[in-house]
């Protein structure tokens, strides 16, 4: 099948390779040159492990081309992706401009049938304006269907190649029925494609997201309570995530969630109730507990070194919002960086993958380390982020000979408290108990 698919972002290159890992045609559509340049000539523009992969290979193979050219991207395809920005407004709402740019502009070319799929995460509502967009100056048949994305930054490749389900509102049993032969080989092992109407779909993915961040921060504040109640939290996950109805998953405290998905989409949400007079208390609970933990760890932090930070130095392991990425929209580390500077502190950082977006944003404000063990180099203490893989097991004797001071805050439970006491560190983690080695 030809299809294209308007936006090179995360979601869209994402969705473009794997769809031509297929055997399909996909054109991808970008009004950046730049990026478009970079994609044609093989230069990936995001991390995602395995896509650099799909995407060398489909690119070699013609099934995967790039163009700033709208009207001959959409020339041959039957069916149309609009994966473009949704960025939260002032007041939490998505803002559709550019979907509903792309869907004005596509009127203007269309000669014949197309679906036209909303795969952005976009407001209930949106496929309708899309369409009346559309149909400005196209009166021609075409359907807007909406297939929301379900991809975790990290496994992306995975999660569309292998989906749970596929969600497809579509209006029409034309659309319904092309959309469903397009999605045929990724649900050979028997996963579900879910047909509903527009609508439902496009709430489906919001409601998902906010279920996932309800849970988390949930746990957090179940966090906070062992903290108080001399419980751990550890314990504690383990035995609600034992209940099948509960599931394990999404139930690990920490520092809060961010990213790209989940903060704006509990806010669209919100802003979606608000505008039919519905007031979401669970939600609005769920972006305040996940405001303040983000800043969880600096109580802890003052209280360690009395009330003062200036001149100390904090080594700071990861800055994505999560390991397996490069994304650091929403990040919790940056948070803890602002607030580290504005107390007089020294920051150093490492991140496996980050590092380069964060520079484009804080400049020469931290200083990156070449590696987790030179950021640790003199510094007061060490605060860790991110749970990448490579934090999990490391060299404590490294460590040890690199820090100021034993002294760790970790917003990841990375490490067993006992273990990691033993060794002479003094440290902090999330809804556990503080381990004091003068303390045994």
């Amino acid at each position: 099948m030809k299809i294209a698919v308007v936006g090179t972002g995360y979601v869209g290159l994402v969705t473009g390779t794997c769809f031509a890992e297929t055997g399909n045609e996909v054109v991808c559509v970008d009004i950046d040159q730049n990026k478009v340049n970079k994609l044609t000539n093989g230069q990936i523009t995001i991390y995602e492990p395995g896509l650099e992969k799909l995407f060398l290979r489909n690119l070699k193979e013609d099934r995967l081309r790039f163009t700033t050219d709208l009207a001959a991207g959409v020339k041959d395809a039957a069916i149309i992706f609009l994966a473009l920005p949704t960025p939260p407004g002032e007041d939490g709402s998505a803002d559709l401009k550019y979907v509903l740019g792309v869907a004005e502009d596509l009127g203007k070319i269309l000669t014949d049938y197309k679906v036209i799929v909303d795969k952005s995460t976009v407001p209930v509502g949106t496929a309708e304006k899309v369409h009346a967009a559309v149909a400005k100056n196209f009166k021609g048949e075409f359907d807007v269907v909406s297939n929301p994305e379900f991809l975790r930054e990290g496994v992306a490749v995975d999660d569309f190649m292998k989906p749970d389900r596929v969600v497809i509102g579509a209006a029409t049993e034309r659309a319904a029925k092309l959309m469903g032969e397009l999605y045929a080989p990724f649900v050979r092992s028997g996963n579900p494609i879910i047909y509903m109407d527009v609508r439902s779909a496009e709430l489906t993915k919001y409601a998902a997201n906010s279920f996932l961040a309800t849970k988390i921060s949930f746990m957090n504040e179940i966090a906070q309570l062992c903290e108080r109640l001399g419980a751990d939290v550890d314990m504690v996950r383990k035995g609600v995530g034992s209940d099948d109805r509960i599931g394990k998953r999404f139930l690990f405290p920490g520092i809060g969630y961010g990213g790209s998905c989940f903060p704006k989409d509990v806010q669209a949400l919100v802003k979606s109730s608000t505008e039919v007079s519905y007031d979401f208390k669970i939600l609005n609970a769920v972006m305040d507990v996940n405001e303040r933990q983000k800043l969880h760890l600096l109580p802890k932090i003052n209280e360690y070194f009395k009330g003062n930070l200036k001149g100390k130095t904090f080594a700071l392991w990861g800055l994505a919002f999560k390991p397996n990425t490069d994304d650091i929209r929403e990040a919790p580390a940056l948070y803890i960086i602002d607030e580290l500077i504005n107390a007089g502190a020294k920051v150093v950082v490492f991140d496996p993958e980050a590092m380069n977006n964060v520079k484009g944003l804080l400049g020469d404000k931290i200083t990156y380390a070449a590696n987790q063990y030179d950021c640790l180099d003199g510094a007061d203490a060490l605060i860790i982020a991110t749970e990448w893989n490579e934090f999990r097991t490391p060299d404590f004797l490294k460590m040890v000979k690199a820090l100021k001071s034993k002294v760790i805050f970790d917003g990841r439970n990375l490490f067993e408290t006992d273990a990691i006491r033993d060794l002479g560190f003094y440290y902090v983690s999330i809804g556990r108990a503080i381990a004091d080695p003068s303390k045994k």
